[in-house]
């Protein structure tokens, strides 16, 4: 279920986790403020969907999305998570096109949306603003070649800990060591671009080899520096 709520403040969001919005002015978070929706969204919601036209995009206050695409036989091959204070859509909104992903929601979500007219706003009057966007999706192509390369050079063992080793980098572990992020193994064989009955395997070994431990959908950390080093990290 989707609700509308009251909105959280931005000036308030940048206090507490570190997104591009910092490099905003108080007059110009006061400008998104005022021109932003804000919703709640459940579990499992679709947020929008490969193809579709969007008119802005989101940035997550609350909750995990996973941003994925679909290829042949409707077999989803997730490109990343958003957390707190990442954005999402804004690539397609800036070139035009459809768009090029689907999200949808893992974790409970406060998403906040702005308007496309509202971006070109501030990149036409903050500089630093526009250099931090740009500086963004060149990360973001990093990744996506550096995970090319992993695809066409690594195995499916080297990837699986790599993406461990990620996981636990992008979302922290708890005090007793478990990923703060829970997905189900056919996510992580998306993830890695793999079978599912692989992933289920090498979590298998992994946890024979004390790597890791597991409960569930929980991973517990126990060796992250021989999983560096299985990933060829070091």
């Amino acid at each position: 279920m989707r609700k509308v709520l009251e909105e959280p403040y931005c000036n308030e969001c940048v206090q507490v986790v570190k997104t591009i919005f910092t490099k905003l002015t108080p007059g110009e978070i006061d400008y998104i403020n005022e021109r932003k929706s804000c919703q709640t969204f459940e579990k499992g919601m679709i947020l929008y969907e490969e193809g579709s036209r969007i008119n802005g995009f989101y940035c997550i206050c609350k909750g995990i999305m996973k941003v994925y695409k679909t290829g042949m036989e409707g077999k989803e091959q997730i490109i990343r998570f958003a957390k707190p204070g990442d954005i999402i859509g804004y690539r397609s909104v800036i070139s035009g096109d459809p768009a090029c992903t689907s999200a949808k929601v893992l974790k409970d979500a406060v998403i906040c949306f702005i308007y496309t007219r509202d971006l070109y706003h501030l990149l036409r009057n903050n500089a630093e603003f526009g250099i931090e966007m740009l500086q963004l999706a060149c990360t973001e192509l990093g990744e996506a070649n550096n995970y090319i390369t992993d695809i066409a050079q690594k195995s499916v063992r080297e990837r699986l800990a790599e993406v461990l080793v990620d996981l636990k980098n992008q979302f922290g572990l708890d005090e007793d060591g478990i990923l703060q992020i829970y997905l189900t193994r056919e996510e992580l064989a998306n993830l890695i671009g793999t079978a599912t009955e692989s992933v289920i395997r090498l979590l298998s070994e992994f946890k024979q080899d004390k790597l890791i431990g597991l409960h569930g959908r929980k991973i517990i950390i126990l060796n992250e520096a021989k999983l560096n080093r299985i990933a060829n990290m070091l």
